[in-house]
């Protein structure tokens, strides 16, 4: 197999079934990020798949055997092929109902409440907004050199992250590669007209989604986050929440 193959359906079953080698997930990961169809598709199989596993891992001595074994046999097939997700869907709720967690016989009926919740920004946006703090402290301190020279292609080669190519007018200031709870992390500092000092933040935080443009303002601060495959993106700056976002929104464009 080399680079030069197509991506074909083995190819995204072996994905979600964790059966290829880093420079193929890498190629499928590419070719998923062009697709956001397939890629929802290939999300919502990576889902049930872990849907099914916890469910099997938390029903042990508690679920039928013919149901607990119905469920085996049908993760098991996951490695040969995927399922259409209805029936993952359906075959993952008869498990758990087999097993006792909707314990409607135990605590009685069950009732349907409604709950109002602002969406959290997912955990590398705060990694985002250390590293523009950083490149702040950075701005105050001339004995450190700054590093404007950005190579997509050499980021990508060292760290299996893609970078959206740049809007026309932004100047890149400096490129630093910062340690990160979810491994390396890439912060770009670029120079814009209407927003000043802008962070584009890049990063693998360990799960499959996609995600469109979302701002999280954070008091003087204020980023727009999006994801597309297992690459995020944060786009970190001291200005209007709009500005950020109509910028995410043109970086992950270049994305697809």
């Amino acid at each position: 197999m080399t680079a030069n193959d197509p991506v074909t359906d083995a190819d995204l079953d072996a994905y979600v079934d964790d059966q290829l080698d880093a420079t193929r997930r890498i190629e499928v990961e590419a070719f998923l990020a062009a697709r956001p169809e397939t890629a929802a598709r290939v999300m919502s199989d990576l889902r049930t798949r872990d849907e099914l596993r916890v469910a099997l891992a938390d029903s042990k001595g508690m679920a039928r055997p013919a149901t607990a074994e119905a469920a085996r046999r049908l993760e098991r097939g996951l490695a040969r092929g995927r399922v259409f997700t209805a029936l993952q869907r359906a075959a993952t709720v008869a498990l758990l109902v087999g097993a006792g967690w909707l314990a409607n016989g135990v605590i009685g009926p069950m009732s349907v409440t409604k709950v109002v919740a602002s969406p959290q920004p997912p955990a590398y946006v705060d990694e985002a907004i250390r590293a523009h703090r950083t490149t702040l402290v950075r701005e105050t301190m001339p004995s450190q050199p700054e590093a404007p020279n950005y190579n997509a292609g050499e980021i990508r080669a060292a760290t299996a992250i893609v970078m959206p190519t740049l809007p026309a007018g932004w100047k890149v200031r400096d490129v630093q590669i910062y340690p990160s709870r979810f491994g390396p992390s890439v912060e770009v500092a670029v120079d814009t007209k209407n927003m000043g000092l802008v962070s584009l933040f890049a990063i693998r935080p360990g799960t499959f989604d996609v995600v469109k443009p979302t701002v999280a303002p954070s008091g003087e601060i204020s980023s727009a986050y999006f994801q597309v495959g297992e690459v995020a993106y944060a786009v970190v700056a001291q200005g209007e929440a709009r500005a950020l976002d109509q910028a995410a929104e043109t970086l992950a464009k270049t994305l697809y």
